[in-house]
């Protein structure tokens, strides 16, 4: 598990390789990766946007952007938690995932940018 904290706002990752979902022998590999994102702030705080780096093993970039995550974006008091669970596929057998999500400090509306650490996707294969 990778963690990265921002402004208070602590983000941890996850990952899992899916083999049921991948089929290597025609390039296509399957990671899920959880995330937990912790509100250690004094404020509380709304996720509104997404903002990803995707990298495969042939230098391959994709940047994905986007409202909230899995349709959700969370208000999360000081304390609290949000937790979920998404997927990324790649064409090859590693990568990494990496980003920021876009904040708002519901007190007074300032924007910011909380870290998304980088996170390596591995098959377990690749390890041997």
């Amino acid at each position: 598990m990778v963690s990265a904290i921002t402004n208070g706002v602590k983000v941890s990752v996850l990952t899992h390789f899916q083999p049921e979902y991948s089929n290597p022998f025609q390039g296509n590999f399957v990671f899920s990766y959880h995330i937990k994102i912790h509100n250690g702030s004094d404020y509380t705080v709304k996720l509104l946007r997404r903002h990803w780096y995707i990298h495969d093993a042939n230098g391959l970039v994709r940047e994905v952007e986007g409202e909230g995550v899995v349709g959700q974006q969370p208000t999360l008091e000081p304390g609290q938690s949000y937790e979920y669970t998404s997927g990324c596929n790649l064409n090859t057998s590693l990568g990494k995932m990496a980003g920021t999500y876009q904040m708002e400090r519901i007190f007074d509306g300032k924007f910011f940018n909380v870290v998304i650490p980088d996170f390596t996707m591995v098959a377990p294969f690749r390890m041997n």
